[in-house]
């Protein structure tokens, strides 16, 4: 019996040490012609990243990000490359790192109200752009970029037999519904109009719900960045029937807004925020100059995903 009894806990253990290991996640690059490898460990919403003991973290920093793929989500196979090229960008620096997964306006109210230390990813914030929940507040004012990162379009989506109605002049679609995801900066000439009030937008959570609301018809047009509308219905939990009509009948409205790149968006309540900013700044052009971020960004993920399925 007591055999038994010790072959069951030494098995039990044995699961549980499998368990951890597996969900630990490994972020690699090269730093100064050195292969380093970070060990992120799991949080009850995301990841934290340590240096190795040898090392004195000058402190741990608080990002809070979304579930937003194929760039970044706790879904997708290493979490995105996003993900892995923020810890690259801060170990680098010599921080230790803690990855929050949130919805993205609460995200945005958390890093504005100081309660993290960056926002990521996030895209340029035009200086008259206001905050969705500091008042009387711009989020220039409460938030600092970094250097630019890779990113992806911004375009229009319709439905698939809709008439062409955008002609490239944001007056034409005045008259339209567009739908636009919470808290989400999209085109600069675009939000300044909305913020005056000057599109009927209707607010989705979320950008799979941006296309349940085009193709429910409850908007005649939405905007975000077409890889991951896409992206987020063909990796939802929906039946397999209602993904294929949604991605067989939504397009891609042309001309494309813009070219959006990525930032680090690094709150200014904080102390540190300068400091913070030019090591960033300084990593970024490192990453640059020796060619990680383009490899990070554009590297193949090398293990199966997981099915997305969406979290609000």
């Amino acid at each position: 019996m007591k055999f038994v009894v010790t072959l069951f806990l030494s098995l039990l253990l044995s699961y549980h040490t499998l368990s951890y290991a597996d969900q630990a996640l490994i972020v690699s690059y090269m730093d100064n012609g050195t292969t380093r490898h970070i060990q992120g460990l799991p949080t009850t919403d995301g990841y934290r990243f340590a240096l190795d003991n040898k090392e004195k973290s000058k402190q741990e920093i608080n990002i809070v990000t979304l579930d937003w793929p194929p760039y970044i989500s706790r879904e997708l196979c290493n979490k995105g490359w996003a993900l892995q090229l923020a810890v690259a960008v801060l170990t680098s620096q010599g921080y230790d790192v803690n990855i929050r997964f949130l919805p993205w306006s609460r995200a945005v109210l958390t890093a504005e109200q100081g309660k993290a230390d960056i926002l990521y990813p996030e895209y340029f914030i035009e200086d008259t752009a206001p905050s969705d929940h500091v008042n009387s507040a711009l989020r220039h004012e409460l938030l600092a970029l970094s250097r630019p990162l890779p990113g992806g379009n911004i375009v229009f989506m319709k439905r698939k037999n809709d008439p062409d109605h955008f002609d490239g002049d944001l007056n034409s679609i005045k008259n339209l519904r567009i739908g636009v995801v919470r808290g989400y900066q999209n085109f600069p000439a675009f939000d300044s109009m909305m913020d005056r009030g000057e599109f009927n937008t209707i607010k989705a959570k979320n950008d799979l719900h941006l296309m349940k609301l085009l193709i429910g018809k409850r908007v005649d047009l939405i905007i975000g960045d077409p890889k991951v509308l896409r992206y987020t219905v063909a990796h939802s939990a929906m039946p397999e029937s209602t993904k294929t009509k949604i991605l067989s009948t939504t397009v891609v409205v042309q001309p494309a807004l813009q070219y959006n790149s990525l930032y680090f968006a690094i709150s200014k309540q904080v102390p540190h925020w300068e400091s913070l900013r030019s090591d960033i700044d300084a990593a970024v052009l490192n990453l640059i100059r020796n060619g990680e971020i383009k490899r990070i960004s554009g590297k193949v993920n090398q293990c199966q995903s997981t099915a997305y399925s969406h979290r609000d």
